[in-house]
């Protein structure tokens, strides 16, 4: 395996940040008044959730394009708690901002961020994503993660609202293979013979068989069919994205899914988690 071989493929999502852009503007550009007040998440609101795209947007021009870094952990705060509570206070200072303001500057910030991920190096190993391992990660993964988050909170306004989401394969196919990206970390305390495989199988949009297979030093990721596998798990897509979310969790998931072989091994799999969770 090369370097981060262990990862999969590359996925380049560069030309997706655009479209995805376009539609979310337009999204919130279409809400009535009470729309913008209807729950999303527990305690956020449709408003609060596009203030939170926002300050993602904010931090990451700032700290990747800018290199600025303008606060971190307090002493002692594990890095889940302390993104959580930087989300809530940034969500709460925003609730001053009027829907329509707050649309314009996700139209103007947002296309910056659109126009930055076309700037960068995708295979530069300068990137950190937690939920795929403590070690150095290219960019194209950070790129993918940054992705699947605006595809996941535009999905979860377009569900508050009654809306359709982006829910084409050209948009779905690549989060889901961003998510997937977390099996070896997930599968990390798993011991098993090397060559033991889980096979991932996800029908519906994005549809696609992946790979996970104990190697000499960690599990590695590819996107293949293995008829040999030790266990075969086989999500719709609707189920995976909610899963890799915490949307619901791992024993919803498990009444939804398909499992054959070894179960242990399937259990461990179905623990993934690919946003930086708190639990």
């Amino acid at each position: 395996m090369s370097e981060v071989g262990w990862l999969g493929p590359v996925i380049d999502v560069r030309p997706l940040f655009g479209p995805q852009q376009e539609a979310f503007v337009a999204l919130l550009r279409g809400l009535g008044s009470s729309e913008w007040e209807l729950p999303v998440v527990p305690g956020w609101t449709v408003r609060d959730m596009a203030a939170h795209v926002l300050g993602d947007h904010v931090g990451r021009l700032s700290m990747l394009r800018d290199g600025f870094h303008g606060m971190g952990p307090r002493e002692g705060e594990p890095f889940p708690e302390f993104i959580d509570r930087i989300n809530d206070e940034w969500v709460v200072a925003a609730r001053r901002i009027s829907p329509e303001l707050l649309v314009g500057l996700l139209s103007d910030i947002g296309d910056q961020v659109v126009e930055f991920w076309q700037t960068v190096d995708p295979h530069a190993l300068d990137a950190s994503v937690s939920w795929a391992g403590p070690e150095a990660h290219p960019i194209w993964l950070d790129a993918a993660r940054d992705f699947s988050e605006y595809w996941t909170h535009h999905q979860q306004i377009c569900e508050a609202t009654g809306r359709a989401g982006l829910m084409e394969p050209r948009f779905v196919g690549p989060v889901l293979d961003t998510f997937l990206r977390a099996l070896p970390h997930t599968l990390r305390e798993v011991n098993a013979p090397e060559g033991t495989t889980l096979q991932v199988v996800v029908t519906g949009p994005g549809e696609g068989e992946w790979a996970c297979t104990r190697g000499g030093e960690r599990w590695e990721l590819r996107r293949a069919a293995e008829p040999e596998a030790a266990a075969r798990i086989e999500f719709d897509a609707d189920t995976l994205w909610r899963l890799c979310t915490r949307g619901i969790t791992p024993a919803q998931a498990a009444d939804r899914v398909r499992v054959s072989g070894d179960e242990g091994l399937a259990a461990a799999a179905l623990q993934i988690v690919s946003i930086i969770w708190s639990g």
